[in-house]
């Protein structure tokens, strides 16, 4: 008997060889054993869940009670196909398109048009844009140079991933935090780059990366609050404040970011010490050196040689994007652009726009070339795409099921807060919504009823809407929480525990820090102490009464 014959009888035999009829019915014996696997668990805990919700969960008699009680089915569905993942993500995501017809909580067409808004207009623009910025390794220049700058001799870990997170830190600064998130993401994975893979979750190189991923995610939602144009919560948050107080003084760009960047970076350098703690391990400077020699950095930037006329024109467009976001809306003092065309165009209509010239401008390389070819867009992260409009649809799902009016009565419990209580309070409890919702969607919904709390407190309205939007935008531990989230997580670096762990942290600094500065940093900034804004809102209430 040969070598081959003695491997074969210690197997089974080779499949293709057996008897069709032995091989269905050893398949038939066995099938019903693998019925009951963890995975299969997992896809049916999702439909169990919103059972026992449909089943067990009572709300107000109200009209509207059934239909809020079906959106919390719902969501107890998606969310736990989502933490499990269970269903692939982009699947799971498209499943309000069927749940909320079927649920009697939205029509087809209105889930599907929550699949399409300025915000995706927005991502899918800057997706494309990203697209250009890596095909001409753009990012790889400026992740060398970046390198370079922070990485020290001998290579420094915690002062790299200072330098990365502090750029994107600035540059949200200045525009969108889910824009920043996309221009900084495909610098901080050129890096990374550098880097080799598959070494295993516990490899002090694969935590190194995590953070790198992580800093940028979190550093463009934290950047972001500094200034009104970071994000456009804190701009919710000034439109609602001129609408319901018209004669009070207007929260400016200025004010907003003599209260905002301190706390902003409060937040960042709380961010900064997690991620070194967490992942920044004794030795992780040894296992880098090898792969991020400063010598071999230089010989790589200068084989890069100089720039092309592609490459320039590309960070021209992308830099004229910056501009046109920057100064689309600036203050209600100086106007942007955007009153031109009646307000009417988005930071999404820019966007495309901008992504539109790359197919339109030459690349000067061969004849007839452009900048950008529809070849090259076959990368678009569509997943994405389908994540952010389940995001969206799931918010406008909790505002007109009524379930939001539901979750509004438990804030009665901050009518006996304590004045320094105040802030944390309503802060934990913007971001716990936010996590389920987005950012918008949830300030949105809270400010109007804080400020109906605050008349009943007698406090000034600021301090809870203050809170209450800044919170908002402590979306931390879930990938769906914003969109800046989805760009890390689409990298495949992280897990969703990756986020739970470092999120909850960085949350729990948030709120300790905002609790701090909003009584004592807030009475300069916005005069909480005074009463006349009081006299307003409450001459607002009787004239809303009559």
């Amino acid at each position: 008997m040969n070598n081959q014959e003695t491997v074969n009888e210690s197997k089974e035999p080779l499949l293709p060889l057996e008897d069709p009829v032995i091989h269905r019915s050893r398949s038939f014996k066995t099938a019903p054993r693998s019925i009951f696997t963890l995975s299969n668990f997992w896809i049916l805990l999702g439909p169990l869940l919103c059972g026992l919700v449909c089943v067990f969960v009572k709300l107000d008699g109200s009209p509207a009670a059934v239909t809020s009680r079906n959106m919390l089915a719902v969501l107890v569905w998606v969310f736990a196909w989502w933490m499990t993942q269970a269903v692939p993500m982009p699947v799971t995501s498209m499943s309000p398109l069927f749940l909320f017809p079927l649920f009697g909580i939205a029509t087809a067409d209105e889930v599907a048009q929550s699949y399409m808004d300025d915000v995706i207009a927005l991502v899918l623009g800057s997706f494309i844009l990203a697209l250009a910025v890596e095909h001409y390794n753009i990012h790889r220049r400026l992740a060398l140079n970046i390198t370079l700058m922070f990485s020290g001799d001998p290579l420094n870990p915690p002062l790299l991933l200072l330098g990365i997170c502090g750029t994107t830190f600035f540059v949200s600064m200045w525009m969108h935090n889910v824009a920043a998130a996309m221009l900084m993401m495909p610098v901080a994975t050129g890096v990374l780059q550098r880097l080799p893979a598959d070494l295993g979750q516990s490899s002090l190189v694969t935590k190194f990366c995590k953070a790198v991923v992580l800093g940028v995610t979190y550093s463009a939602a934290v950047g972001g609050m500094s200034t009104l144009t970071g994000t456009g919560v804190n701009l919710i948050l000034v439109g609602m404040w001129k609408s319901y107080f018209p004669q009070a003084d207007p929260i400016s760009f200025s004010t907003w970011l003599f209260f905002g960047f301190p706390l902003a970076m409060v937040i960042f350098i709380a961010l900064w010490i997690i991620l070194c703690l967490m992942y920044c391990k004794k030795g992780t400077s040894q296992a880098l050196s090898a792969y991020m020699d400063r010598s071999h950095l230089k010989r790589e930037l200068d084989l890069l040689g100089p720039m092309s006329f592609a490459e320039k024109m590309v960070l021209v467009i992308f830099s004229t994007l910056v501009v046109l976001w920057m100064t689309r809306s600036i203050t209600d003092d100086i106007p942007g652009w955007g009153v031109l065309f009646g307000d009417r165009a988005g930071d999404g209509t820019v966007s495309v726009l901008m992504a539109t010239l790359l197919f339109i401008i030459p690349s000067k390389k061969q004849a007839g070339e452009k900048l950008m070819d529809w070849n090259k867009c076959k990368k678009l992260p569509w997943n994405i795409i389908l994540l952010l409009g389940a995001g969206f649809a799931i918010a406008d799902g909790v505002r007109t099921s009524g379930l939001a009016d539901v979750l509004s009565k438990g804030l009665n419990f901050l009518e006996k807060a304590p004045y320094l209580a105040i802030a944390p309070a309503v802060c934990i409890v913007s971001g716990i919504i936010t996590e389920f919702t987005s950012n918008n969607a949830t300030t949105t919904l809270l400010i109007p009823l804080l400020i109906q709390v605050a008349q009943t407190m007698h406090v000034h309205p600021l301090l809870l809407i203050v809170p209450g939007a800044i919170g908002a935008q402590f979306a931390y531990l879930l990938p769906t929480g914003t969109p800046s989230n989805i760009v890390g997580f689409s990298t495949g670096h992280l897990e969703v525990s990756d986020m739970v762990k470092t999120g909850l942290p960085l949350k729990i600094a948030g709120t300790a820090a905002l609790s701090f500065l909003m009584p004592t940093l807030g009475v300069l900034v916005f005069g909480t102490d005074k009463e006349v804004v009081l006299n307003l809102s409450k001459n607002y209430l009787h004239l809303c009464r009559s």
